[in-house]
Order: structure tokens, then C-alpha cells, then sequence
């Protein structure tokens, strides 16, 4: 089953407007934060492309039928004018573990048989990379920029980017540009509720606060509890914590060596949550929330990179939160 498109109006438009006009570039660049749904879009834009070009009958948009054949045969990995480029996972048997830090020339070079031959199924054939950004150096990128630089005929890239400036300035060159922005807080909403349905609305709010306009970042997320460890912050930057008890049931909860997928949230969620509160307050109040908000980035990157001591370094963040309650604003989310 494929998700189906949720926002970027003018993206689809720009999109649509290009297949209409019968002159398509053969390479696009699609930029923007990570988790917005370039990768969601890439894919949706491949399937429409293949099946427009196999002849499909097909309703206006973007979107496809889930009955489609063009989509059931990608889905199934079957579609021989498709080719889909991501990070590989370290164990072969374990897809869902750890991935491998870039995407290979080899991987590169495994599209060469393929451009050999005509598109078998219409006079087109896709290939998406997501992301580009993750491309080997010098060997990979250079492979994919001799295809950009000579396409095979009927062929068009798809090429998700988080970090454009990072790659080559010879594949950005030979791409048309699309850009993505965060989506707004009920679009995110609902893709959440269609990847979540058994979400709770207190699940579907802290994930839409988490998001920050990136779904794909709240994803990551699901069904770690978001909402308690917000509510946890709040009562925490509300009143200051001033004999530590709120922030030392934190850290004893987010120390435990099972709750390592919520520590790791808390890592992303506790610089954020000044960062959103900080944007109520001015004056001294605005000062404590920025100083805090620089020194709980520092501490969440140390303790990533030393692994540091999770309950030490949940107590030592929900102390920068508990600055806030210094200086509140008139009030508090």
C-alpha cells in the first residue's frame, strides 16, 4: 500500500505542468528538510511517469489507483523499467537494522544492464535515489554524473536531497530543482493519522509538535510516549523543579537500559521543546530560554558522540528545561 500525496501544492503543480508540456527534464533535484516527503513524492512521481507512459487510464493528479498495475508491479519489486537507490542494510537478513553509512558505486554501476536495453513495459524508465547526499565519494557520484551527463534515452532521475550543497556541483547543474517546505501542522496531522491509525490523539498531537513540519521526523517517534515526556517537560519548565524531584523520576525512568529508543527521543526532544518555548518569551526570559536551548544542542551532541551516561545526561538536560522556570513567559504551552 502507498501512502497518498499530502501537501506541497506547488510542487505537484510544477510537477504536472512539466509531464503536460511533452518536454521533461531527465534529471530533478528535490530539496528541502528531511522528512517533509520528498522521498514519499519521488515515488508517487515514478509511478505516475510509468504509468502514463504504458498507456493507463488514469484520474488527473499525481496520485495512482491502488489497483494500478504499473504500482502493484513496483511494490512487488517486479517493475523492470524501476530502480529505486537507498542505503543498504548492514544484515541482509535483519532490513529493518543497521544501514550501511552510503550508497555504493557498485549500486551505481548495477543500473548499467538496465540502461543497456529499451524501457521494456513504455518508453520511459525511473530511477530514484534517496537520498542523493548519501552518494559514495568521489567513486559513486561520479558514476551517477556520467548518466546525468548522457542520459539513457527515456530515462528520468529522481534524486532526494536533504543537503543540496553537499553534492557535486556538476549534478546539480544538470537537474531541475523542486523544492520542499514543512508541511503545516494538519497535513502533518494527516499523514500521521493514515501511517498511525491506531494512534491516540494525545500520540497524534505530541507527534504533530515533534514533526515540526517534517512527518517523517514524528514517525520515527511512534509509540515511544511522546506526550508524557512533554507533559513531564512542561510541568518541569512551568515550575522551575526547585528540589529536583520531577527531573530525577525522569532520568531514573529514561535511564533504564529498555527505554534507550525514549532516551534517544528525549535527546532530540528536550533542545526542541526550549527552542518552541522560547519563542513566547522576550526580555531576560528570551535570553534564558536561548542560552539553555545552545547548551542542551551541546549536551545531546556530546552524549551522542561519548555515550555518555543516559540518567546523568536526562538529569543534567531537564535541568537547562528547569531554567526556564526562572523567567516565565505570561504563559506556558
Amino acid at each position: 500500500m502507498h501512502q497518498p500525496l499530502v501537501g506541497h501544492a506547488e510542487a505537484q503543480r510544477a510537477f504536472r505542468a512539466a509531464i503536460d508540456s511533452g518536454a521533461l527534464h531527465h534529471g530533478w533535484l528535490l530539496t528541502g528538510p528531511q522528512g517533509v516527503g520528498k522521498g514519499m513524492f519521488a515515488r508517487a512521481v515514478a509511478r505516475r511517469l510509468l504509468a502514463e507512459g504504458a498507456g493507463a487510464a488514469l484520474p488527473p493528479g499525481l496520485d495512482l489507483p491502488e489497483e494500478d498495475r504499473t504500482a502493484k508491479l513496483i511494490a512487488a519489486g517486479a517493475h523492470p523499467d524501476y530502480r529505486e537507490l537507498t542505503r543498504l542494510p548492514k544484515d541482509p537478513d535483519k532490513p529493518e537494522g543497521d544501514f550501511a553509512r552510503s550508497i555504493t558505486i557498485a549500486q551505481v554501476r548495477q543500473l548499467q544492464p538496465m540502461f543497456a536495453t529499451k524501457p521494456a513495459l513504455s518508453p520511459r524508465r525511473v530511477i530514484v535515489i534517496d537520498a542523493v547526499d548519501e552518494l559514495e565519494r568521489p567513486g559513486a557520484s561520479n558514476a551517477l554524473l556520467k548518466n546525468l551527463e548522457e542520459p539513457p534515452a527515456g530515462t528520468i532521475f529522481l534524486l532526494v536531497s536533504h543537503a543540496p550543497g553537499k553534492l557535486l556541483p556538476t549534478i546539480r547543474s544538470r537537474c531541475r530543482r523542486l523544492r520542499f517546505d514543512p508541511l503545516s501542522d494538519a497535513e502533518v496531522r494527516r499523514v500521521l493519522a493514515e501511517c498511525l491509525p491506531e494512534a491516540s490523539a494525545d500520540e497524534l498531537a505530541a507527534l504533530v509538535r515533534v514533526a515540526e513540519g517534517a512527518p517523517g521526523r514524528a514517525l520515527r517517534y511512534a509509540g515511544l510516549d511522546l506526550a508524557a515526556l512533554d507533559t513531564a517537560l512542561t510541568a518541569i519548565a512551568r515550575d522551575g523543579d526547585p528540589n529536583n524531584a520531577r527531573r530525577a523520576a525522569l532520568a531514573k525512568t529514561l535511564g533504564a537500559k529498555a527505554q534507550q529508543p525514549r532516551y534517544e527521543a528525549f535527546l532530540d526532544r528536550a533542545p526542541s521543546f526550549i527552542a518552541r518555548q522560547a519563542a513566547d518569551r522576550e526580555g531576560d526570559a528570551l535570553a534564558t530560554a536561548l542560552d539553555a536551548y545552545a547548551a542542551a544542542q551541546s549536551v545531546a551532541a556530546i552524549a551522542r558522540a561519548q555515550s555518555l551516561d543516559a540518567q546523568a545526561t536526562v538529569f543534567e538536560l531537564a535541568g537547562l528545561v528547569a531554567r526556564l522556570g526562572l523567567h516565565p513567559p505570561r504563559a506556558i504551552d
